[in-house]
């Protein structure tokens, strides 16, 4: 059993880029077959992205911001209780209108240390180890 609060993560599993902070609370050593993160997005910030390597759902617990398909256009609401899955690789910009708390599921699960690179993905990281 795995048994893990925000409180005492230790500082490798908070990763922050200019727009987000996310708090990982299972990652791929965890050997769930996903990771988990509690994420901030920044009030008034944009992220553009396109997980070409994983798969993503996200869950809203606090905040209002919008999701914008780069495919189609369409543009969604987001805000607390909204759900949205990425099972296309879809190129998106999330919009944070104020503080965006997101919980998001990665498959394949993420090693811990990744930041979104130029293209807006995370690479592809095999784990070392376990817990």
């Amino acid at each position: 059993m795995i048994v893990r609060t925000l409180a005492g993560l230790p500082p490798e599993r908070h990763v922050s880029a200019e727009t987000w902070t996310s708090r990982r609370l299972l990652l791929a050593g965890d050997r769930m077959g996903f990771s988990l993160h509690d994420t901030i997005i920044h009030a008034g910030t944009e992220t553009r992205m396109c997980y070409r390597n994983h798969l993503e759902a996200v869950y809203c617990v606090a905040g209002r911001g919008s999701i914008e398909d780069l495919a189609t256009g369409e543009v969604f609401p987001i805000a607390d209780g909204t759900v949205y899955a990425l099972d296309k690789h879809d190129e998106h910009v999330l919009r944070a209108e104020t503080e965006l708390r997101l919980v998001c599921v990665f498959n394949p699960p993420v090693v811990g240390t990744e930041v979104h690179d130029a293209s807006g993905a995370y690479p592809l990281l095999v784990a070392e180890g376990g817990r």
